[in-house]
């Protein structure tokens, strides 16, 4: 795989999901190198000089009016690592961790902050050989950054903390050790150059968002196999009807619905039934799920921006020699994309366990009880059911924003604060739960097209059927279902499903 080069722009969320989970590794442009050297050029002038600057030759926070002396100045990076590294809970997954420490070199390396070209070698090598530093995942509260995690990531380049190295939990000193580095020293303004940033709740939202992306796509899929075995119609999903209501999420999910469900002889079958019109799950989902990938697409263009951003403070700007004192560590913008993108995938998923409500319940569906013979002896997917209502339910909770709480921190001189990282795992978990929702619904939707042996179904439906199938068995009687579900979730992240559907029908929107 080549490597991918972080510069002054231009990085996407493809290319942070290669980081991430793929392992790729990152490379620094020639021309950030220059820009990186410029700053720090100017920031030694600066220290020499005795002039003040926050962070650089003062305190942080309410103690920015502290002076440090010159000799101090090398102490205070450390102190700043050290002290900031307050963070309690379980440790951030290590594909979190990677995507995080790829958008901190990423902001580093636009060039506007006090960091060294020594320093951010010393984060990409560690990122490179595979060193995860260990964060715990609470601690943040999106604004003056992720000030906490940042610290305990940027601990490992000290040789302090812990990290996990060839999936051993590890000291900070010994992961370096195992990748022949020394412990960094820093040099001044490089503690808060480290840690005062976005990159946390960045990483953590850009990969639910990418998930997310693709989890709107498998929704298109569910509802259309739910559609052929509920003996629903696909007049809901006729252009005019979107045309007059121009929103393009609904443009687009109506277009994959008719896709997906081209030529399909089990609609055709009943088109002269007495029904007038569907239930909403059916009909309206163009409608629920549209609004659902406008917000998802709003949440990666403010993800993407976000990741190509300087969220440093002070900025330096070479050009002009001049240093400036602003806010753009604060998380608001990436607080209210997550808690906007958190609610409507939560709706995905409500959406979903409706229709999955509809295939079990033979007064809905008129087809078995429970989608399984035998019933009574057999429970089928009864407690699927349940455990579709459950994740709806938590979802709810869990999609309250947080970005409207704000507690004053620092002595109050940071009074307002974005809680951006906990829009972000909170919007992880959202998109988790609804992935498991989804599974849920395809493998209902599998059960229930087992039923129309004589009919063929859909192009796109039954391509994805087809892949269902050769990972999944049908279920003939009750076995442990928990294990369809994860394989069922597993297969739809390796992407098989949309792979072979839109194989089958062309590029879904």
């Amino acid at each position: 795989m080549e490597n991918v080069l972080l510069g002054i722009d231009g990085m996407t969320l493809d290319d942070l999901v290669k980081i991430s989970r793929s392992y790729a590794k990152v490379e620094i442009t020639e021309e950030s190198k220059n820009e990186i050297q410029k700053s720090r050029a100017l920031v030694e002038k600066w220290v020499r000089e005795e002039k003040t600057i926050y962070g650089v030759t003062t305190g942080f926070g309410a103690l920015s009016d502290v002076t440090i002396s010159l000799k101090d100045t090398k102490q205070l990076q450390d102190n700043i690592l050290m002290s900031h590294a307050a963070g309690v809970g379980n440790p951030l997954p290590v594909e979190a961790v990677r995507a995080i420490m790829a958008l901190r070199i990423k902001d580093l390396a636009k060039g506007n902050s006090s960091a060294r070209i020594e320093t951010v070698n010393q984060l990409t090598e560690l990122l490179n050989n595979g060193v995860s530093p260990v964060i715990p995942e609470k601690g943040s509260v999106g604004a003056s950054g992720d000030l906490c995690p940042l610290s305990h990531l940027s601990l490992v380049l000290l040789g302090l903390g812990e990290a996990f190295y060839k999936g051993d939990k590890i000291s900070g000193a010994d992961a370096l050790k195992k990748c022949g580095m020394k412990p960094l020293e820093l040099s001044s303004g490089e503690g808060l150059a480290l840690v005062n940033g976005t990159q946390v709740m960045t990483g953590i939202g850009a990969l639910a968002v990418y998930d997310a992306v693709n989890l709107g796509k498998m929704a298109d899929i569910a509802a259309s196999i739910s559609l052929e075995v509920l003996h629903g119609s696909r007049t809901e999903f006729d252009s005019r009807i979107q045309d007059v209501r121009a929103h393009p999420g609904q443009r687009f999910s109506a277009n994959n619905l008719l896709k997906i469900t081209e030529s399909s002889e089990i609609i055709s079958s009943h088109k002269d039934c007495k029904r007038i019109q569907d239930a909403y799950t059916l009909r309206c989902s163009p409608q629920v799920h549209g609004a659902s990938h406008d917000a998802i697409r709003y949440a990666k263009g403010v993800v993407e921006t976000e990741m190509n951003s300087s969220t440093n403070n002070p900025l330096i700007f070479s050009e002009s020699e001049e240093f400036l004192l602003g806010g753009n560590f604060h998380g608001q913008p990436v607080a209210l994309a997550m808690d906007f993108m958190a609610i409507a995938v939560a709706e995905l998923a409500n959406i979903s366990e409706r229709r999955i409500e509809r295939l079990v319940n033979p007064m809905l569906s008129g087809l078995p009880a429970f989608l399984v013979e035998n019933g009574g002896l057999n429970s089928g997917f009864m407690i699927a059911q349940y455990a579709a209502a459950s994740l709806v339910s938590e979802n709810k909770v869990l999609a309250h924003p947080a970005c409207v709480d704000s507690i004053p921190t620092s002595a109050n001189k940071e009074d307002h604060v974005s809680m951006g990282t906990i829009s972000a795992r909170k919007c992880r978990d959202i998109v988790t739960n609804a992935e498991n929702v989804i599974a849920i619904e395809m493998l209902c939707g599998a059960q229930a097209m087992d039923l129309f042996t004589n009919q063929k179904a859909g192009v796109g439906t039954r391509a994805a059927y087809k892949v269902i199938r050769e990972h999944i068995a049908r279920l003939d009687k009750d076995r442990i279902i928990s294990r369809d579900i994860e394989d069922m979730v597993r297969v739809m992240k390796e992407g098989k499903i949309i792979e072979a559907v839109e194989k089958a029908v062309g590029e879904l929107e």
